[in-house]
């Protein structure tokens, strides 16, 4: 059996947190918690891990976007923030602080469900491009080591980029390591011996 969608509802007034929790319910069957005080907001998201952060504020404060940044990285988890009022500079530090999704004056029970969906696919869409983000870096990394690796061996040993490139990847073979990982070896102790 799956485990529940854990939920963390973070909303001081009773009555919006009800909205918002039978929002949830209508919307399926999920654990939630509701969190009534947003002070000390990354120490309790912290102990809780919900897989999900909803926030329900009439005017975020400083205070509360810097405590969400700390809380809920964009790494960690979705976030979906319902605000009756707001201007750029505050959408902009929600958006820094990891909210995937942002809506102005739009609490309903009705709309829960949609958002909460829109949050966690906007969430996983992130995370799906900050990972190949870090792959191409790591290739691009790896690609310069090699290409200096070989640049080495064609100055010491008077041979081609093709050669250098096949005596590479022939000792990477030997060793049972990555040719990045033999070229790194080679450009490290290239740089001591000079």
């Amino acid at each position: 059996m799956a485990r529940k969608l854990h939920i963390a509802v973070v909303e001081k007034n009773d009555e919006r947190a009800h909205t918002i929790s039978n929002g949830l319910r209508d919307a399926g069957d999920f654990d939630i918690t509701i969190v009534n005080d947003s002070i000390g907001l990354s120490r309790k998201l912290a102990e809780m891990a919900p897989d999900v952060v909803l926030i329900a504020l009439d005017d975020p404060s400083r205070d509360t976007l810097e405590d969400l940044t700390a809380a809920s990285s964009p790494n960690q988890r979705p976030v979906a923030m319902f605000v009756d009022k707001s201007d750029s500079a505050t959408m902009r530090a929600a958006i820094d602080a990891g909210v995937s999704a942002y809506v102005v004056d739009g609490l309903r029970q009705d709309r829960i469900k949609p958002i909460l969906e829109a949050a966690i696919a906007r969430f996983h869409n992130f995370a799906r491009l900050r990972a190949e983000l870090t792959a191409t870096k790591v290739a691009l990394t790896e690609r310069k080591t090699i290409d200096r690796a070989k640049g080495l061996l064609m100055k010491a040993r008077g041979i081609s980029e093709e050669e250098a490139y096949a005596l590479l990847r022939k000792s990477a073979m030997d060793q049972g390591k990555r040719l990045a990982d033999v070229a790194e070896s080679l450009v490290t102790a290239a740089g001591l011996l000079s």
